[in-house]
């Protein structure tokens, strides 16, 4: 089973492609895994890819796109793949058609992770990550136990720079402005499964095994 996974960001993605990878075999593709490895093995859109990158612009959609075909190119997707990151718009959305007719490789669902965007703001902004270990916190739905300080580790917790309010707000304006046209793109074809994220994790994840499995 081959499926796109979206959701803005807060939403919980990340943790459900984990559930997905472990639980049904899939193959996790993120756009930034796509970047990394195509420059490393420096083939032709991986060279083009660093020239923008290297000046601090973003990759233009032609190359994005070669570079997700020569993944799709190299197989070994075990049960399947999740494509994380990509598309980000219709022209991707109308090329990786192309790319995936051209391969013969079906996508079987476009899977969004739907959450209301005041709880998005208080789980993002209220969010808090451990300098030494990496842990994450919540002030809201996962405090540590002693204010600041690490359960884990004993280490010191910060805030992200671009998770104040005002700046999650605008990531969240940011994401609405160029993945609603997305969104209406595979609603209007019919793919779209949209899934509640304003639920425990748990079960965010069976109700999209739940929609897979049909």
């Amino acid at each position: 089973m081959n499926i796109i996974l979206m959701g803005p960001p807060g939403a919980g993605k990340g943790t459900q492609a984990e559930k997905l990878v472990e639980k049904l075999g899939l193959v996790q593709i993120s756009t930034g895994d796509m970047f990394r490895a195509a420059m490393k093995e420096n083939t032709d859109a991986g060279v083009r890819a660093k020239s923008f990158m290297d000046q601090g612009l973003l990759v233009p959609d032609e190359i994005t796109n070669d570079i997700v075909k020569e993944r799709l190119l190299q197989g070994n997707f075990g049960n399947g793949f999740i494509l994380d990151g990509y598309p980000r718009n219709v022209f991707q959305a109308e090329s990786l058609e192309k790319i995936s007719e051209e391969l013969n490789i079906k996508i079987d669902a476009v899977v969004n992770i739907d959450v209301d965007f005041e709880k998005l703001i208080g789980r993002l902004s209220g969010r808090r990550i451990c300098r030494s270990c990496g842990a994450t916190y919540n002030l809201k739905f996962k405090p540590s136990k002693v204010e600041g300080v690490c359960d884990k580790c004993g280490g010191e917790l910060y805030q992200r720079s671009d998770e104040d309010e005002e700046t999650v707000k605008t990531r969240l304006n940011t994401y609405v402005e160029q993945t609603q046209p997305l969104i209406d793109y595979y609603t209007n074809k019919g793919e779209l499964i949209n899934i509640n994220g304003d639920q425990a994790m748990d079960d965010v994840f069976n109700d999209i095994k739940t929609q897979l499995e049909k």
